[in-house]
């Protein structure tokens, strides 16, 4: 293996991890192969010790692939998000999820080794071989359970939309080669300083194809299905994982040696930050299905990433960044919570949360801190998240899209009080405790030191931030 100061030191003993999976389940003779998912858990957990030994600073490919601390930032949360969804999925009880786990934990890696190369990638083609490498997983994963009608139907609906961005992303990188001449990130960045309008036009057009990636609105329609549909666990990790992929991308594309042409996408960055606060909070409130809700919740969250974004500026991606990492401990703890009350009750309905914190008091208190998180009250990370890229819009003078923001905000909260509500306040259906698998409880347990962690104490998460942002401007 390379050694720590490899730029491949991941990519590389991801890749053996993968190898050691599959053979795992290869010759696993049990029906039962979900003690796979161990292997892959333990792997996971070295391959974050190494990710969190890696220097910055060094290039493959003449600068097409590079570790920088955007890259190594990148990484780390790749690969804390898939051992969280992983450590969940080993509470699954589906028959067939039992049978073919070796499939889907290699499937799940293979996705994750795409996001490991998509950090690191400086050249168009790269990029979107890496993006591919990315997506294709998800599609399969979304319909894992390929006897479930609604499961099929979902997973077609996102491999449709998903061929489509894609094709949008191609063609749009295509004029940037056209104009620029190179497909290297330096190259298209001096570039796009002419102004030339075939450029603007490329980089319009990817930003639609990043936008089906990341779920932002109007490019939003393959989600709520797909959440409702998957296993929970695994949408737990797609809800967070890929769309920090597609925003470490823009990262790269629209803000990485740009120059004073950056400020070109600040309307463009503004106007879609703005539609998709309003649509995603507006469409949650109607939901009786919580993941559902939590779908059209996280459509809200990338406005509100989007919002650091529109700010042009090293604290707005910074800021986003951090953002990243709070959404991750408190959407995919709310998605774990709900895994563990369907697992119980047999349900997805709002209406099973009803009398839970009489039931499970740790459970309910769980989810509320979760809820308290995406909704952003203090002092839990989300508090931080929020006020962090508000202020850094702020500072651009973007008053009236912090306004827009933080009245939507409010709306959010009625939402997320109102599962608080059906937890708290009304009488439970039964009497019976939720009964919850250890490992799925401790995937929560992780969550919850996420949230309440970060939000007592944000300064290192900030300070990481802001050292991965630097280089960008």
């Amino acid at each position: 293996m390379p050694a720590l100061g490899s730029p491949l030191v991941l990519e590389v003993a991801l890749g053996l991890l993968i190898v050691l999976v599959f053979f795992a389940g290869l010759f696993r003779r049990s029906e039962d192969r979900r003690s796979v998912g161990v292997v892959a858990v333990v792997g996971l957990c070295v391959l974050l010790g190494l990710a969190w030994r890696i220097e910055p600073g060094q290039a493959l490919l003449g600068g097409s692939f590079i570790q920088d601390e955007l890259s190594i930032f990148s990484k780390r949360l790749f690969v804390g998000a898939t051992i969280i969804g992983v450590l969940g999925s080993l509470a699954l009880r589906a028959p067939a999820f039992a049978r073919r786990a070796t499939e889907y934990y290699v499937a799940i890696l293979a996705s994750l080794l795409g996001m490991l190369v998509l950090a690191s990638a400086r050249e168009l083609i790269l990029l979107f071989v890496a993006f591919e490498l990315m997506s294709i997983p998800l599609y399969y994963l979304t319909g894992f359970l390929k006897r479930d009608e609604v499961a099929v139907e979902a997973a077609l609906k996102f491999f449709l939309v998903g061929t489509v961005s894609s094709a949008v992303l191609v063609y749009g990188l295509s004029f940037l080669y056209g104009v620029a001449g190179t497909t290297d990130l330096g190259g298209i960045a001096s570039a796009l300083r002419t102004g030339h309008p075939l450029l603007l036009l490329g980089m319009v057009l990817a930003l639609a194809g990043l936008g089906f990636k990341i779920a932002a609105f109007p490019f939003h329609m393959w989600v709520p299905d797909a959440y409702e549909a998957a296993s929970t666990p695994f949408v737990a990790w797609l809800s967070v994982a890929p769309k920090a992929a597609g925003f470490v991308v823009i990262f790269r594309l629209y803000l990485e040696g740009v120059g004073s042409q950056v400020l070109l996408w600040v309307p463009l960055a503004a106007g879609l930050a703005t539609i998709t606060i309003i649509a995603g909070n507006l469409m949650a409130i109607p939901q009786q299905n919580i993941k559902r809700l939590l779908a059209y919740s996280g459509i809200a969250h990338i406005g509100y990433m989007l919002v650091g974004f529109a700010a042009v500026s090293a604290d707005g991606a910074a800021m986003m960044l951090f953002y990243l990492v709070a959404y991750l401990f408190g959407n995919m703890g709310a998605f774990l919570v709900v895994e563990a009350v369907a697992q119980s009750d047999g349900s997805e309905s709002i209406a099973a949360y009803r009398g839970l914190a009489q039931r499970s008091p740790v459970l309910a208190l769980s989810m509320l801190l979760f809820l308290l998180s995406l909704g952003g009250i203090p002092f839990v990370v989300g508090f931080w998240a929020k006020l962090y890229v508000f202020w850094a819009a702020a500072q651009q003078g973007l008053y009236w899209l912090v306004l827009i923001g933080a009245v939507l905000t409010v709306v959010a909260l009625f939402y997320y009080l109102l599962v608080a509500k059906r937890m708290y306040i009304d009488a439970p259906a039964t009497a019976a405790p939720v009964r919850s698998p250890f490992l799925l409880n401790l995937s929560i347990f992780i969550c919850v030191v996420g949230v309440v962690g970060f939000g007592l104490y944000p300064k290192p998460l900030v300070m990481a931030a802001l050292r991965a942002a630097s280089s960008l401007f």
